[in-house]
């Protein structure tokens, strides 16, 4: 396990090493600065997406960056630690999987409101993959020209090396999960908001 103290104070040392000061990190890492430094004073645990874009920040691979912090081969993520994001119309994410040093492993649960449309993603590098499941409502899934609509109990395997969308197009709440494997942090989506 990574003790959010001890990752904090890593961060910060490695920064201060490199003469960045916070915003300057932050722009580079493509992280909010408040983000930063909640991680940097040990406040919050970042996840895996973050912590690689902070280790792109820094110049460093996220194997390097985590070297030695790991203290325990279990991972407890208690709910209270999960990331919650809550999107412009109403769109919610929840982090649901621990930082794992070295794995690019994140499982999250949304929620898209009746007639929500989160957007459109970038693709990811080669090598990445997203597993979605429809746990009730209907999702509109985009991936590169083709669309796919699944109902609650379907479920879909996408290389996520191209690009890709998600919406609910229905008058009911979709709920659904994405286990995904990131092989690198991806830019920005095109409506502006950073994942997380």
């Amino acid at each position: 396990m990574i003790d959010p103290v001890t990752l904090g104070r890593r961060l910060h040392e490695l920064r201060g090493d490199r003469g960045l000061a916070l915003k300057a990190l932050a722009a580079a890492a493509g992280v909010s600065v408040s983000m930063l430094s909640a991680i940097e004073r040990g406040e919050k645990t970042p996840t895996v997406v973050v912590l690689s874009r902070i280790a792109d920040g820094l110049g460093l691979s996220l194997s390097r960056l985590l070297a030695g912090l790991e203290t325990d081969r279990v991972i407890v993520r208690r709910a209270a630690e999960q990331d919650h994001v809550a999107e412009p119309g109403g769109w919610h994410r929840t982090v649901l999987t621990p930082v794992v040093p070295g794995v690019n492993f994140e499982w999250i649960r949304a929620t898209l409101p009746p007639r929500c449309d989160a957007g459109a993603f970038p693709a990811y590098a080669p090598g990445s993959h997203e597993f979605v499941a429809v746990e009730s409502g209907t999702l509109c899934l985009g991936v590169g020209e083709a669309d796919y609509v699944l109902n609650a109990g379907d479920s879909l395997y996408f290389p996520a090396d191209a690009p890709h969308s998600y919406a609910n197009r229905g008058g009911e709440p979709c709920v659904y999960h994405v286990a995904a494997l990131i092989m690198r942090p991806r830019e920005n989506r095109t409506s502006g908001v950073s994942p997380i």
